[in-house]
């Protein structure tokens, strides 16, 4: 029981803790190879941009277009990255932008940001995306329903709210002083990247040096494991879909400044390219793996690409396809990956019972690690919901 406890890899090296400790296939098949993979597909990615529109995509402009569209994805993803890793999903992120934008820009919320200040248009935004999120959480972690049927339920409850209070038309944002900072630069950085480069670094922070980040891992490889070693999974699945939702209410403040607009189509089909860029990155769909490098590599990926595509009068209709192409080519390479992963651990547990179940598996982690290791296979009580169908 202690040599299992002795292996617990550092709590900070969040990929490491769920790819055994360095004990993988090779070095390109862990977290480090992952990400120079990402890195390399970006620089090649740059490449095709820069030879098939010269003087087009080599341009600091665009460069700042690809970074300012990339912040609000980028942004909605950190929060994708924590509850996929502890095995849900959310759908829910593109309508929830949209309902915070709309009520953030309600006459009655744009009265009190005139008496107040701005600031009341932020914390209405994001307090609206975390009341939904909560919602979200509660149902599925304590109403034990599927987390793809409760967040596409909350998809289509947030976006059709949205449009009842903005009555389908399009709200501006009356506030110069709103726009101005948001969608001001600061030393030639927009603030809009600045705010996703510090959202990535909190997601960072929170999941590879604190407990929650642990708790997570744990939930997402075995929650059953985590449950038998003190982690109330419920009460952790809550918490995770809340800050999905904070996160949500950002990236609507971030639209309203970059559109001076709340609106119920904003964040159409937002989680599909945050559940794209979080899978790129890296991410087990099963949860248990993941890491927020690999989702900013996966978002900028996922940005230039589209970027590149209209820079060459691709239609919309391609670029759909191109993403959808590319969405099952890196499922498929997890897939390998977490195979890969999973074999060698198999063999140093002579057979690998329970344990082999989820290649990210952070057991090891866990305090009281051989009761989480000889926890029954596959049973995942609390969390039933907290998955997305395999």
């Amino acid at each position: 029981m202690s040599e299992t406890t002795t292996a617990t890899p550092p709590a900070g090296s969040a990929s490491g803790t769920s790819d055994g400790g360095g004990k993988g296939p090779g070095l390109l098949a862990g977290p480090l190879g992952r990400n120079l993979g990402l890195v390399v597909a970006l620089l090649l990615l740059c490449v095709v941009g820069a030879l098939t529109a010269p003087g087009r995509f080599v341009d600091v402009d665009n460069v700042l277009t690809i970074l300012r569209l990339a912040a609000v994805v980028g942004v909605v993803s950190v929060g994708m990255t924590f509850v996929i890793i502890g095995g849900g999903i959310d759908l829910s992120v593109g309508a929830l932008v949209a309902l915070s934008s709309v009520w953030a820009t309600t006459l009655a919320t744009q009265q009190m940001a005139a008496d107040f200040h701005w600031i009341v248009m932020v914390f209405t935004a994001i307090a609206v995306g975390a009341g939904a999120g909560l919602i979200n959480g509660v149902v599925i972690a304590y109403g034990k329903l599927v987390a793809f049927i409760a967040t596409l339920a909350m998809l289509a409850a947030a976006r059709g709210l949205a449009e009842i209070l903005a009555n389908r038309r399009t709200q501006i944002v009356q506030d110069r002083s709103f726009i101005e900072f948001f969608g001001g630069d600061v030393l030639g950085i927009p603030t809009l990247v600045i705010i996703f480069a510090l959202v990535a670094a909190a997601g960072w922070v929170l999941l590879n040096r604190t407990t929650f980040g642990r708790r997570t891992f744990a939930v997402g490889g075995n929650a059953e494991a985590a449950r038998l070693a003190g982690i109330r999974v419920q009460r952790h699945t809550v918490w995770l879909y809340v800050l999905s939702g904070v996160t949500c209410g950002i990236a609507a403040v971030m639209l309203m400044a970059r559109t001076t607009t709340g609106s119920s189509t904003h964040g159409t089909l937002l989680e599909l390219d945050a559940i794209a860029a979080v899978v790129i990155g890296g991410t087990l769909l099963v949860g248990g793996r993941g890491t927020i490098v690999g989702t900013v590599l996966g978002v900028l990926i996922f940005t230039t690409l589209g970027n590149v595509f209209t820079l060459n009068n691709l239609s919309s209709s391609a670029q759909a396809v191109a993403r959808g192409v590319i969405i099952v080519l890196a499922v498929l390479l997890q897939q390998r990956l977490a195979a890969g992963g999973a074999r060698p651990r198999k063999k140093a547990r002579g057979g690998g019972g329970s344990g082999a179940a989820a290649p990210g598996n952070p057991t090891g982690a866990l305090p009281g690690g051989s009761a989480a290791a000889g926890g029954p296979a596959g049973a995942r009580p609390g969390d039933s919901g907290g998955r997305p169908p395999a």
